[in-house]
């Protein structure tokens, strides 16, 4: 970095955030509205592969920060936005970086990733000095302004900013290796002077983007910073660069220093703390009582041991106070910072009503559940489709034989060939070269009273005549006055002499297993009725399931009257069918796209032409 730069930020600096992370950006964003910022400070987000916004708050007011691909693209549209924050792996970090600061429009950059190879650190370093970019970490968690920006989670939650008073400037420039550390002191100046004005955690690896003396000597250059606090470490040289600086008349601005380390005296061997960079037990000149005792010789305030760290820093800052050249910063009235609803939900501030209400499924916990029954025991049971079925729609188990009976009908009504209404309308849509939901959906539509509907429709007809006692004669002759077939009864195809094998099945089995068939006698007895009217007015597949439907309702003792009039009127039994028929739409559309079939145009000769 150039000795010559100054001030890094201000109440108008813009970044760009490098792979979107909601905390800290949103963080960046309340620090914004604390400090009373007209603008929030991040300008746009990189988030390589995807393009659009994100949604964040600024206060009280949701806004949309735009997403770009790349940063170069970013750097284009935001030419303002002069800071780049990079939150990549460390996989990652150095591609990324090396975008940025070749961004002629990117004064700072970031990089947060700890583990970044040291080969590959040593390249941004040397590009970045040759081209004057400021580059922080890597493996730092960034710098603040007090009172104008900051980056990321820098200075940690809105309660440790406020606490320290960050929102404000104040009179001291503070530089650590150590972002917890970081963190730490800032409180420590918030009680022992009249705050921050800037600090930076230049990173705790081996080989950091800036020094210490870096930002010291920068800090000799802004004018509002009156006083340099330093927290190094042992481990390096770091720390000597700021004594020849202090020595040549660099930095001339009260110091009070301390490195931490001093303990890795008492170990045998060498020691590895924290920070890649922060080894004990090398060179006599690394160690923390060598470095201190440097500082203190070039003029650097010392003192003997941690805990006198802020006593020192308070000394002086009360001198200069005393010696008019630090005027005590003003505080300032907070602003309150809105609670995300989540947040104030959890500490009971708000009563947040919910939106979708379900009683079915649970998937909140290790695993789902199906109306209380866990997948686990779905599987190793002796569970089937029909039981799914029964828990999801009817939310109960039933019977065995209720949902062997249940898988029957999706057996039987899965498909009837290529050429009803359904299945057809899938194969037209399956040619025109349309995808596969769509090729279900267009089938799907072609169900309701005429095909495939008519189960809701035959039960609630069988089992209002039925209920009321009515004579199939004046059930028949009743709907026909009112214009109205019967439902349930008539096909096309079939007839008295040529039955519905589908039919014929489920009486057998519902015959054989079901308690009471009272509503299957009654359909059959219509049936007896109908046919002495005409050959093709045969209890149809649609009739047969809704009668059945009816008798497992009322004879399996797991429903209420109420429940059963409730499963009629709200078409389950309607849902039963298009479940099935799904299967056999789908096959149709696939079997047309894996015969590669063209598209479909409907022969002349089968329409009829008229005016």
């Amino acid at each position: 970095m150039a000795p010559q730069i100054g001030q890094l930020f201000s109440k108008q600096t813009q970044s760009i955030f490098f792979n979107f992370k909601q905390k800290p950006v949103q963080r960046m964003l309340d620090f914004d509205f604390l400090c009373g910022r007209a603008t929030p400070s991040v300008a746009c987000i990189v988030q390589p592969g995807s393009s659009g916004f994100q949604k964040l708050f600024f206060g009280s007011e949701e806004i949309a920060i735009p997403v770009y691909p790349s940063t170069t693209e970013a750097a284009k549209k935001h030419p303002t936005a002069d800071v780049f924050v990079n939150y990549a792996s460390f996989r990652s970090a150095f591609e990324s970086t090396q975008e940025a600061l070749e961004q002629a429009t990117i004064k700072v950059v970031a990089v947060i990733a700890e583990g970044v190879p040291e080969k590959d650190t040593k390249k941004l370093i040397a590009f970045a000095r040759a081209n004057n970019k400021v580059l922080i970490g890597p493996a730092t968690v960034g710098g603040v302004q007090a009172g104008a920006f900051k980056i990321g989670d820098t200075a940690g939650t809105l309660d440790n900013i406020i606490a320290c008073k960050l929102y404000r400037p104040g009179s001291v420039g503070f530089v650590s290796k150590s972002g917890g550390m970081s963190n730490e002191m800032y409180n420590v100046l918030s009680r022992a002077t009249d705050g921050l004005y800037e600090g930076i955690a230049i990173g705790g690896d081996s080989f950091p983007g800036s020094t210490l003396s870096d930002h010291c000597t920068r800090y000799q250059n802004i004018p509002q910073i009156k006083m340099i606090v330093v927290l190094g470490e042992l481990g390096g040289a770091d720390e000597y660069s700021l004594v020849d600086a202090m020595k040549a008349g660099k930095v001339t601005k009260p110091v009070v220093a301390w490195v931490s380390g001093t303990c890795a005296k008492l170990f045998k061997s060498e020691v590895q703390f924290g920070h890649a960079g922060a080894r004990g037990g090398g060179a006599d000149a690394e160690s923390a009582q060598a470095k201190n005792a440097a500082l203190r010789d070039a003029g650097a305030v010392v003192p003997e041991s941690f805990e006198g760290f802020e006593a020192a820093v308070k000394e002086t800052y009360t001198r200069l106070v005393d010696e008019g050249v630090i005027s005590p910063a003003p505080d300032v009235v907070v602003p309150e910072i809105p609670m995300d609803l989540e947040a104030a939900t959890k500490a009971g501030k708000v009563r947040a009503p919910t939106h979708v209400v379900s009683t079915i499924c649970d998937d909140r916990g290790e695993e789902p559940t199906y109306y209380g029954v866990t997948m686990s025991e779905l599987i190793t049971g002796d569970y089937g489709i029909g039981d799914v079925l029964a828990l999801l729609w009817f939310k109960r188990k039933l019977p065995k034989y209720a949902t062997k009976f249940i898988e029957m009908c999706l057996m039987l009504c899965a498909d009837h060939g290529p050429c009803v209404s359904g299945a057809h309308n899938s194969i037209v849509t399956s040619r025109a070269g349309k995808d596969l939901v769509s090729c279900l959906v267009s089938g799907l539509l072609t169900i309701g009273p005429r095909f495939g509907g008519a189960i809701d429709d035959a039960a609630r007809c069988f089992k209002e005549a039925c209920d009321k006692g009515l004579a199939p004669p004046d059930f028949v002759e009743g709907l026909k006055r009112q214009g109205k077939r019967v439902p349930g009864i008539g096909h096309r195809i079939k007839s008295k002499d040529n039955r519905d094998k589908r039919v014929e099945l489920l009486q057998n089995y519902a015959e054989k297993f079901f308690p009471a068939t009272r509503y299957l006698q009654y359909a059959v007895s219509v049936e007896e009725y109908t046919l002495g009217k005409a050959a093709n007015l045969v209890l149809n597949v649609d009739g047969c399931i809704g009668a059945l439907f009816l008798d497992l309702l009322s004879s399996s003792g797991a429903f209420s009257a109420k429940e059963v009039d409730e499963v009629i009127s709200i078409g389950y039994l309607n849902g039963l069918f298009v479940l099935a028929r799904s299967i056999g739409l789908i096959g149709h559309a696939l079997d047309q796209k894996r015969l590669q079939e063209p598209l479909y145009r409907h022969p002349w000769e089968d329409v009829l032409y008229t005016s």
